[in-house]
């Protein structure tokens, strides 16, 4: 058995002869991005790219899975499944909200990562629930599970685009100073997210939020 055999083996994909995981226990770590090679590395994707960033930090894959791809690892009694959604943005919440129903998860195990053109680059903020603040990704989160009230982090990319411009700034590609800088925000943003699964949303807000 590989090296990545024996961690898919201990942290990876469940199987009929493991142990079944409480379901307080299983967190649902949700990217928000769109498919296809036109949008890889763009700033509206960077949801992908923090669950991506905790993925390989478990050396875990992620494998085709019903609305998307996922990757799951084990880690210290907790099951966390990171998912991809392969519905594009604006249909993120049919992809959330089947695998909420086929897990059994309670919504205060849900995290939902998107990009903020509000926020400053890298910038991290969680919140136990809020608006969607235009953001397409989480209001359909938010219209298909009924309700606001669901964990959500933004990770900052700034608004340096001119009037009329969003649009093109978010599907755009990071700016050279801001790749050298990506690695180390994705590897923070990715953090919280384990931190949320073990040591719940109030003292991830007060590890990571602004860090």
């Amino acid at each position: 058995m590989g090296l990545k055999a024996i961690f898919k083996h201990l942290w990876g994909v469940k199987t009929s002869e493991e142990e079944t995981i409480d379901p307080m226990k299983k967190f649902l770590i949700v990217g928000l991005g769109n498919i296809g090679v036109k949008y890889d590395h763009t700033r509206h994707n960077v949801g992908f790219e923090v669950v991506e960033a905790l993925a390989d930090k478990f050396d875990v894959s992620f494998e085709p899975v019903r609305f998307g791809h996922m990757a799951k690892f084990r880690y210290k009694g907790r099951l966390f499944m990171l998912l991809k959604p392969d519905t594009f943005m604006n249909l993120s919440g049919k992809a959330v909200r089947f695998w909420m129903t086929k897990e059994k998860l309670v919504l205060e195990n849900l995290l939902i990562v998107g990009d903020d053109i509000a926020l400053d680059f890298g910038t991290i903020r969680l919140r136990k629930k809020g608006s969607a603040a235009g953001h397409n990704g989480f209001q359909n989160v938010q219209d298909l599970l009924n309700t606001p009230a669901y964990a959500r982090l933004r990770f900052g990319v700034g608004n340096d685009f001119p009037k009329g411009g969003q649009v093109d700034y978010v599907l755009g590609q990071w700016k050279e100073e801001e790749q050298d800088l990506l690695p180390e925000r994705l590897k923070k943003a990715a953090e919280a997210c384990l931190s949320f699964g073990m040591s719940g949303i109030n003292q991830t807000m007060s590890d990571f939020n602004g860090k």
